[in-house]
């Protein structure tokens, strides 16, 4: 449905025509692979763009979902496609960077070119609204103490920033949970509800409509003030945690080697999707912002959190639950 009223919202001609320098592209259907399940927020974030880049480039965009091994199917998949800019990788910088760390994988950072930064989403601590065990994040912190490694938390899979963030959220607040790893963060979002697992570390973006709907509650954002979109989930400073302060940043990747000519057309078409306010606002709407700049901005972010990841794994801290 999301699909249907994105692709009706832009037939309407609220975009621009074709960019000249789409002329780069091949003049066959551009593929988007999100490395997770449907439902998810490179999923939703993926939908959004997919309708007005088509506009621009020329060429039917198409997304596809490739969910498993925390991310590493689909990455694996982009890695080893032609060069020629008709493949391409929605991700976070951690399926790229955290999870060849911590698993066997036929990539790494080398693999991949920065088409540019796509948007950014926090994240939060959620919980099936009639949680029989706790309601607040006080409670729940109480009660994950006193009940080591009885409380189930969910994430979107291995590597991925959700499952860095419930690493950090155990340090910090010195809790010991029971972790579960899914294929993205659609089946684990149905977990949650179906009452399967107790909390979900999830993007905003994939978890704010239930919030709204009333089926979950929010205990926190891990950030340190509150995110306007959500104002009535507390910031991590306000419940003890000023140290946890973290987002999701979502950007798009092109195969290593695909030429500086297509990079630039495929980055210019994404720079004037970002710009759009009809982008923007749908964005918004599921929880994201939408983050246009230089390309290079999205290859400095990848460097710096490659050379983290490699720290922590040196360290012994990078480890599969």
């Amino acid at each position: 449905m999301i699909r249907r009223t994105l692709l009706c919202a832009f037939s309407l001609g609220a975009m621009v025509s074709a960019i000249p320098a789409a002329a780069q592209i091949p003049a066959r259907p551009i593929t988007l692979i999100v490395p997770f399940a449907a439902g998810g927020n490179l999923d939703l974030v993926a939908r959004i763009i997919a309708p007005p880049m088509a506009k621009l480039l020329g060429q039917p965009v198409v997304v596809q979902n490739k969910a498993g091994a925390g991310g590493a199917i689909g990455a694996s998949e982009v890695a080893r496609a032609e060069p020629d800019g008709a493949t391409l990788l929605v991700s976070t910088p951690n399926a790229i960077v955290v999870l060849p760390k911590m698993a066997p994988t036929t990539y790494d950072v080398n693999n991949f070119a920065s088409v540019g930064l796509i948007s950014s989403t926090s994240q939060v601590l959620v919980i099936k609204t009639d949680n029989p065990k706790f309601n607040t994040m006080a409670q729940f912190l109480a009660y994950t103490k006193a009940n080591p490694g009885k409380v189930s938390i969910a994430h979107s899979g291995i590597g991925t920033t959700n499952h860095v963030a419930i690493m950090q959220l155990q340090s910090v607040a010195g809790l010991d949970m029971n972790v579960v790893a899914y294929k993205g963060s659609g089946p684990a979002i149905v977990d949650l509800l179906g009452g399967q697992v107790d909390v979900l570390l999830d993007q905003l973006s994939s978890s704010i409509n239930n919030i709204k709907a009333g089926r979950a509650s929010a205990l926190t954002v891990l950030s340190n003030e509150r995110d306007p979109l959500l104002p009535q989930a507390p910031g991590t400073k306000e419940v003890g945690l000023a140290a946890l302060d973290v987002s999701t940043t979502t950007g798009l990747l092109a195969p290593a080697k695909t030429p500086p000519a297509t990079l630039a057309a495929l980055h210019a078409a994404l720079e004037k999707v970002l710009q759009d306010e009809q982008v923007k606002e749908q964005l918004l709407k599921v929880g994201s912002t939408a983050r246009p700049g230089p390309a290079d901005i999205f290859t400095t972010m990848l460097q710096k959190e490659e050379a983290q990841a490699k720290a922590l794994a040196q360290a012994g801290k990078l480890k599969i639950d």
